[in-house]
């Protein structure tokens, strides 16, 4: 019986939770289930589901990003300083910290691939690392529109509207952060799930040996995956940027572990048992409805860590539970 018990949870626990969640606070604020809530929620959780999408391809090669907080904020960054103290066309606005995202990503693999340095380790090392560059590149400051600057003055640009739609605007009602989100999940579960890279992806983080004597890269492989990880890290934090409409720093650094829960509580959604887009997305909008439902509650907003350590703790303890039972 407890046993059954563990396997149900394991398969179907998310979605009962998420359920319960939904009726209570329904039952406790009648405004928390009415479509411009659900829509704030939708919006809110776009970003830290575009930087658990990229923590899933890590996860996924048998690896893992710690960097990806400190990458969302030197994107966030970049993006803001380059209208506002550049004013650099808007293409450049979103090429370059999506390069810079690639360069994070090859920096990660080389410590990790070429070096050897256990993930976790690297990964942390980069994330000091780009948290001192983007607090040195702002000299602490968050940037604004015509801001004043350390040199004396102030800068000479603003926000453009056109970059503000991407984080602010709406497609047809829908919000346009929902849509970027909605596309490129689907776009990143067709990849894992119909795809021969994400064959590929999977067989190396399942059995790397067995992969390599399959004839596939192992190390192009997991190149890739840290690769992409930046380029997500780097969408999230233009997002991030167009939606407050400014370049806070350590923007990332809170939704580091949002990410983290996101991804773990995708592994037991339906018993999918292992790191997978819709996965993540469900775990992403479970922790987006239990954050949002607290805070119409008045619940200081101080105590949400203790709210999102709890729910990586559960999702954690259920998964590896059941995988040591099956063992």
């Amino acid at each position: 019986m407890k046993e059954k018990l563990i396997g149900f949870l394991y398969k179907y626990g998310a979605v009962v939770l998420m359920a319960v969640i939904l009726v209570y606070f329904s039952f406790v604020n009648h405004a928390f289930f009415s479509y411009s809530n659900l829509s704030d929620i939708l919006r809110s959780i776009s970003i830290v589901t575009l930087l658990a999408l990229g923590v899933t391809f890590t996860l996924i090669v048998d690896g893992f990003d710690l960097s990806v907080g400190a990458t969302m904020s030197l994107a966030t960054v970049i993006s803001s300083s380059l209208m506002v103290w550049y004013e650099m066309p808007l293409w450049l606005v979103l090429l370059l910290p999506i390069g810079v995202g690639i360069l994070v990503g090859i920096f990660n693999s080389i410590l990790i691939v070429k070096i050897g340095i256990p993930d976790l380790l690297a990964t942390l090392g980069a994330m000091y690392i780009l948290t001192g560059i983007h607090r040195t590149y702002t000299e602490g400051y968050s940037i604004y529109s015509h801001m004043p600057l350390t040199a004396g003055g102030t800068a000479p640009g603003e926000f453009y509207k056109s970059f503000l739609w991407i984080g602010q605007g709406q497609i047809a009602g829908v919000p346009v952060p929902v849509v970027i989100m909605l596309l490129f999940t689907a776009i990143v579960y067709w990849i894992l799930n119909h795809s021969r890279w994400g064959r590929i992806l999977y067989m190396t983080g399942g059995n790397a040996e067995a992969a390599r004597l399959s004839g596939i890269s192992v190390n192009k492989v997991k190149f890739a995956a840290y690769t992409v990880s930046g380029v997500f890290a780097s969408l999230a934090g233009i997002l991030f940027a167009a939606r407050v409409g400014s370049g806070q720093i350590d923007a990332g650094a809170s939704m580091l572990m949002e990410a983290v829960a996101a991804v773990f509580v995708g592994f037991s959604v339906l018993g999918a048992g292992k790191p997978n887009a819709l996965g993540t997305f469900f775990g992403a909008a479970l922790i987006g409805v239990l954050l949002n439902g607290l805070t119409m509650m008045n619940l200081p907003y101080y105590a949400f860590e203790i709210v999102k350590g709890t729910v990586l703790v559960l999702a954690l303890a259920v998964t590896y539970f059941h995988v040591k039972k099956r063992i």
